[in-house]
């Protein structure tokens, strides 16, 4: 409904508004998920180069273990070059998994400690003041 000068009334223009801005919001929201899509599958790509690279570190390290040995075997007989190889893996898994296993302790449980003090402190604090 337009007045007689041709303008239009102020619920018009807040209907027209509220319109306007909900289609901006609407693709406003398509734009984000577009976004997080594009991301979401550069993510992925990513992540699956990154177990690509560990899978292949896995079987470089083998070589590399493998030639450690045979240059050991110049030296040494080859079962005490393989023995003197699979003792330093062992010294180095035994390393690694007490380092774990402290981290792990150190870690659990996984509750926010500090804020459950907190809020317990809160709670006492209300007590109080109610008494």
């Amino acid at each position: 409904m337009t007045t007689p000068t041709g303008q239009r009334s102020l619920g018009q223009l807040v209907s027209d508004l509220s319109e306007q801005t909900s289609r901006l919001v609407r693709a406003e929201i398509q734009l984000a998920k577009t976004e997080i899509a594009e991301r979401a599958k550069l993510l992925g790509a990513g992540a699956g180069m990154l177990v690509a690279a560990g899978v292949l570190g896995l079987y470089l390290l083998t070589a590399v273990l493998a030639t450690l040995v045979i240059v050991l075997d110049l030296w040494l007989p080859l079962w005490l070059a393989s023995l003197i190889v699979t003792l330093l893996l062992l010294v180095a898994v035994a390393a690694l998994a007490l380092v774990g296993i402290t981290a792990l302790k150190k870690g659990s449980p996984p509750a926010p400690q500090a804020a459950i003090a907190s809020v317990q402190a809160d709670v006492e604090a209300l007590k109080e003041a109610r008494s």
